[in-house]
């Protein structure tokens, strides 16, 4: 399967949004004073948050490869 050229540049898109727009949460999670207990350690909040995030970023990125990809022909 071939993709047009302009489908491609919807998934760079959609990537490149993923990516961009979960960038401030991962640093308001990071500063969160529930994201660490007492002594320093993660928290749940914080590992929950973090598995997610880097979940939807990893799928950002592979969705912005796959129309880089499919841009290169």
């Amino acid at each position: 399967m071939t993709l047009t050229a302009p489908l491609a540049f919807v998934l760079i898109a959609a990537g490149l949004w993923s990516v961009i727009a979960w960038l401030p949460f991962l640093r308001r999670v990071l500063k969160d004073p529930q994201a660490r207990d007492a002594n320093g350690a993660p928290t749940r909040f914080m590992t929950t948050n973090l598995m997610m995030i880097t979940t939807a970023m990893i799928f950002g990125i592979a969705t912005a490869v796959i129309g880089v990809r499919a841009l290169a022909g």
